[in-house]
């Protein structure tokens, strides 16, 4: 099975390549979604935040308040670095399971769909690893847009990731997504061709 890594900076377009990948016959990993996971009520993360930053980042239903510990993390680093510090090793234990049974169900292609793939030195477990990029405005924009943020609190969340120049050095192979939808697909194409399947 070839693991295949893929990150970029918050709002280039890393859910658009994919999403794509995924109808090339790709089983996605969406360290996203398992980020979510782990920090459900009954989980052991949700445990450890309330522990670190108290039963205020609960919702009254026991869920977590996550623009609260959103707002909380994105301004203060010691925050951020604390919260990364409790779940990482929950996220990265996650994955690896599931990359284990992509592996015993004869999977071809796995991508490790994580935004912080390389600040979580996960790159290691991966054969290649591609990262998403674009212009930082507009990675503020699709940002404010997307999710109702303001544009210094875009900013804020893009400053909290490695920066572009420093994921592009760390990558096999660069997706530039400031043009064209068509164009992006075409090079998630060229780039699928060579992989080994």
């Amino acid at each position: 099975m070839f693991v295949l890594g893929l990150t970029g900076g918050i709002g280039c377009g890393k859910s658009t390549v994919s999403n794509f990948l995924a109808t090339l016959g790709a089983r996605i990993l969406d360290g996203d979604r398992v980020a979510r996971d782990v920090v459900q009520p009954g989980e052991l993360g949700l445990q450890r935040v309330v522990e670190r930053f108290g039963a205020e980042m609960l919702l009254p239903d026991g869920q977590l308040d996550r623009p609260r510990l959103g707002q909380l993390v994105f301004s203060d680093d010691q925050a951020r670095l604390d919260l990364n510090a409790l779940l990482h090793p929950l996220i990265l234990q996650r994955l690896r399971a599931d990359v284990a049974r992509a592996l015993a169900d004869g999977v071809g292609v796995c991508v490790l769909d994580v935004p912080l793939l390389l600040e979580m030195a996960l790159a290691g477990d991966c054969d290649a690893v591609w990262t998403v990029e674009c212009a930082p405005e507009t990675q503020v924009a699709r940002i404010v847009a997307r999710n109702g943020l303001t544009a210094d609190q875009a900013r804020a969340r893009i400053a909290a990731q490695w920066p572009g120049a420093r994921r592009k050095a760390a990558a096999t192979a660069v997706l530039d997504n400031d043009g064209t939808l068509a164009e992006l697909h075409a090079r998630i194409a060229q780039l699928w061709q060579r992989l080994p399947q």
